[in-house]
């Protein structure tokens, strides 16, 4: 079984920074793409970035130029890093994966996380 982790969230000031993590762990044979996705109550999942298994980045509008995903492949961990921090960037962030596991790498599972908080207000 896999699990995805997300860890760094919390309370930062407008134009403040944080940096997410979502570690992958289990039996895994290869992560393709990495997306973090952020909801908040009442609203619909949104997207926000995605690592893509060439290594490529991808951005929403709402966050270019100041969110930057990155992967550590040896750590199996993705992170989001988050600067210059909107209140309407406050929201429960997401990390969601599609991994080969070692018991079948010909199929291609999708997983997320539990989510982390990140609030963002003076």
């Amino acid at each position: 079984q896999v699990q995805l982790v997300e860890s760094g969230g919390g309370l930062v000031q407008p134009g403040g920074s944080l940096r997410l993590s979502c570690a992958a762990s289990g039996s895994i044979f290869s992560i393709r793409a990495v997306n973090w996705y952020r909801q908040t109550p009442g609203k619909q999942r949104e997207w926000v970035a995605t690592f893509t298994s060439l290594a490529t980045t991808k951005y929403a509008d709402s966050v270019q130029g100041r969110f930057t995903i990155s992967r550590d492949v040896g750590k199996n961990t993705v992170y989001l890093q988050m600067s210059s921090l909107e209140p309407e960037d406050m929201a429960v962030y997401y990390c969601n994966a599609d991994i080969r596991e070692s018991s079948n790498p010909f199929r291609t599972v999708s997983y997320w996380g539990q989510g982390t908080q990140v609030t963002v207000s003076s």
